[in-house]
């Protein structure tokens, strides 16, 4: 299976690494060329020059990327995968954008004989690093059958729920719950501080009842020790939550609390956070208490 890896950021470098390294016919190819020739050293694989290049033989091409413009410009673009790669294949996005790209996106490969899944990740930069990424995706089971293998690669949990944009609707709802908490986590942790506790001691607590959550476990420590650079910034949350908000709108569905928590990733950005983890909300209840004082 001929299979191409398109854009080497902090999550799909790692994934296209481990397609390499579990044997795969790869090829894969990065805008920035500083990263692909990084990648190809590490793994041993020249990077493609050429876009074209990269997916003239792949029958799976797997693309991450930033945003809907980046994803429309690769995929549908003026010499993008679709007018390059072979008629037949299957394309792969694993990048989070809108539903209404993913559909539009499936649209334009249809028309040139190649089918599309939406597949954006959770898991965050340790997933991804440790092939233990979850795929929530959208688009034909039969298609879907036929890139089991590739996720297999860097998935321990992959699923179809629907058709196209089935994906990218998951993923909102992934985030949707990951504000909430993130935010309910650093509120809890800011209180306990200001009322004397010691907060290590009561996370130990707490965190063997019902309070207990994936943030809890891998974040709160880190967040009172103020390390923030675990990989997925402030910046990419802010991007995916306006995808969220615009959907909702669209829908007539109340958001209000992962509205509010989108405004206060807008303060952490405010202090220059932008490029910290998305547990750096903590940061701006500091902030606020400070500026009260």
């Amino acid at each position: 299976m001929k299979v191409c890896f398109i854009g080497l950021g902090t999550m799909g470098y790692p994934m296209a690494g481990h397609l390499q390294q579990k044997g795969f016919d790869l090829s894969v190819y990065n805008r920035s060329k500083d990263k692909a020739q990084q990648w190809s050293t590490q793994y041993q694989i020249a990077a493609s020059a050429t876009l074209a290049k990269a997916v003239a033989e792949a029958e799976i091409v797997a693309v991450c990327l930033g945003a809907d413009a980046d994803v429309r410009e690769v995929l549908a673009g003026d010499g993008g995968v679709f007018s390059a790669m072979p008629r037949g294949g299957v394309v792969i996005d694993h990048s989070t954008t809108s539903a209404a790209l993913a559909r539009e996106m499936a649209a334009c490969a249809q028309e040139r004989g190649i089918s599309f899944i939406d597949a954006p990740v959770s898991g965050g930069q340790a997933g991804a690093i440790n092939g233990r990424l979850t795929v929530m995706a959208g688009g034909d089971e039969t298609v879907f059958a036929r890139i089991e293998p590739v996720l297999a690669a860097y998935a321990t949990r992959y699923q179809c729920l629907g058709p196209v944009g089935s994906g990218q609707l998951a993923k909102m709802v992934n985030q949707i719950c990951i504000a909430g908490l993130v935010q309910g986590l650093a509120e809890g942790m800011h209180f306990g501080a200001a009322a004397g506790l010691d907060m290590n001691a009561v996370l130990d607590v707490i965190g063997a009842g019902a309070a207990q959550s994936w943030q809890m476990d891998n974040r709160a420590k880190t967040m009172l020790a103020g390390e923030f650079d675990f990989g997925f910034a402030v910046d990419w949350m802010r991007k995916d939550l306006g995808y969220v908000l615009d959907e909702a709108r669209q829908r007539k569905v109340s958001l209000p609390v992962t509205a509010l928590v989108d405004q206060f990733y807008g303060q952490v950005q405010n202090l220059d956070g932008g490029q910290l983890d998305t547990s750096s909300l903590l940061l701006a209840l500091q902030q606020g208490a400070e500026s009260r004082r």
